[in-house]
């Protein structure tokens, strides 16, 4: 029987050694149609998930994550990438989205200026945010947005280090979904940020503008795969109500 939401999370743990029992692809895969549905900055979805099976490619990415145990031993793995590059695409399927949406006679004035305000979003102020030129245009739209903070509130982050984070916070939302749902189903993952990013990127011939998020190993946890109990700050030290 699959775990309730809170019953994953309290099972998940980051496993770093596999047992040699083989899990199944397919629901791996579901898994990562889960990772699709996390939310994402403007719904721009910059993410890409690669789910790796091969033996001599699992191995390959294994060296180049320094052959951690959590890589070397997992029976499948899984990259999530990030696609900032990708931004412009991203932002004209949302376009093609809406106007398919609101497609038909008959619309509601509130519905046209829904419709309007929606794809100005995305061909207007997608473009304003994401534009950039060698870090330069951000660095200006950065100094510009600060004075207008001034006197009201405004988005600031416009730099293009912002505008990578903001990819790779998205990014891990839908990984977190992704090892959420393993979980459910009694399936052990590990994040891992130790790679040799470039050479991963190598393996799996990504361009240039990807970036790799993490690296997550998936299999069935060995019972010396859990190194000790979960240890977590007193959740009175980390909560404050406003």
């Amino acid at each position: 029987m699959e775990k309730t939401v809170s019953e994953a999370i309290a099972h998940r743990r980051s496993t770093r050694v596999y047992t040699d029992d083989p899990i199944d692809s397919e629901k791996v895969k579901q898994c990562l149609v889960n990772a699709s549905l996390a939310p994402t900055s403007s719904n721009l979805q910059l993410w890409e998930f690669y789910h790796v099976t091969n033996k001599d490619t699992l191995k390959r990415l294994a060296e180049a994550c320094f052959n951690q145990s959590a890589a070397k031993t997992a029976q499948q793995l899984v990259v999530v990438v990030t696609r900032k590059d990708l931004w412009r695409k991203r932002a004209k399927a949302n376009v093609e989205f809406l106007n398919k949406v609101y497609n038909k006679e008959g619309l509601s004035e509130r519905d046209l200026k829904r419709k309007k305000m929606a794809i100005n979003y995305y061909k207007k102020l997608i473009p304003t945010i994401y534009t950039d030129f060698l870090g330069i245009l951000g660095y200006i739209k950065y100094f510009i947005f600060q004075i207008i903070g001034l006197f009201k509130p405004i988005y600031r982050q416009t730099r293009l280090s912002d505008m990578r984070i903001v990819a790779h916070k998205s990014a891990g939302l839908a990984a977190q979904n992704f090892m959420t749902s393993m979980a459910a189903i009694g399936y052990d993952t590990c994040p891992m940020e130790g790679s040799d990013t470039l050479r991963v990127k190598q393996i799996l011939k990504l361009p240039r503008g990807a970036e790799i998020n993490m690296v997550i190993g998936c299999g069935i946890r060995d019972d010396k795969g859990i190194y000790g109990q979960r240890f977590r700050i007193p959740f009175e030290e980390v909560y404050f109500e406003a």
